[in-house]
């Protein structure tokens, strides 16, 4: 074999390489330019207390309590416990943002944000978030009805709704049932907008919750 004359077969071995990572970047280009863009990552949010207002004052009439409060974890309605946020655009039907969460089960983080607020009244000894080892005199049921976006109306609305029962512990005897219902203009028509208004409505709902304990005969 004439030295100086090119090595054939290591060629065709190095023009077929070429040849097969040009096809691999050719189908690569055509998946992208078929498959649509990358899927963003999820957003959480989460329900959180309003700052602690500076003196809190008992509400008119009322004196504090020897009673302790037992609060049992709120639950939700069906539809409701999960972390989905949900919003409705037509009657009976629920949908799910895709891409934005809440950071846990609106009902598993609604606890300590009511035991905050019913503690700002001053109008129990204690106020106990349950499970626990704790006793007391009252206890709270209460379920999660509906926490959800409308866009059935311009600008959005969120409604929240709690259901609230109270119980005398020592007989038993249902002291009161009540449904705490609050509605917020969504300040813009996305998850955000909605997540902002919900903090408000539940706020708003364990606000006015907080005063109906605080004013039963003690």
């Amino acid at each position: 074999m004439n030295p100086n004359q090119p090595n054939h077969p290591t060629r065709a071995r190095t023009l077929c390489r070429r040849l097969a990572a040009g096809l691999a970047l050719l189908a690569l280009g055509a998946c992208s330019a078929l498959s649509p863009g990358a899927r963003p990552p999820p957003a959480f949010y989460a329900l959180e207390a309003p700052p602690a207002p500076a003196g809190a004052v008992l509400p008119s009439g009322s004196n504090a309590s020897t009673r302790t409060l037992i609060i049992n974890p709120p639950q939700a309605a069906a539809g409701f416990d999960s972390p989905r946020i949900i919003y409705v655009r037509e009657p009976h039907r629920l949908d799910y943002f895709a891409h934005s969460e809440w950071v846990e089960p609106p009902a598993r983080m609604l606890g300590p944000l009511m035991v905050a607020a019913i503690e700002r009244t001053g109008a129990f000894r204690a106020v106990v978030l349950t499970p626990g080892a704790a006793t007391g005199e009252w206890r709270l049921d209460t379920e999660i009805i509906r926490l959800q976006q409308d866009f059935q109306t311009t600008p959005s609305r969120v409604r929240f709704t709690l259901r609230a029962t109270l119980v005398d512990e020592g007989t038993r005897r249902v002291i009161a049932v009540r449904e705490f219902d609050s509605s917020i203009t969504a300040t813009r028509d996305d998850p955000y907008g909605g997540v902002v208004a919900a903090n408000r409505a539940v706020q708003g709902a364990l606000a006015d919750l907080s005063l109906f304990l605080s004013e039963r005969p003690q």
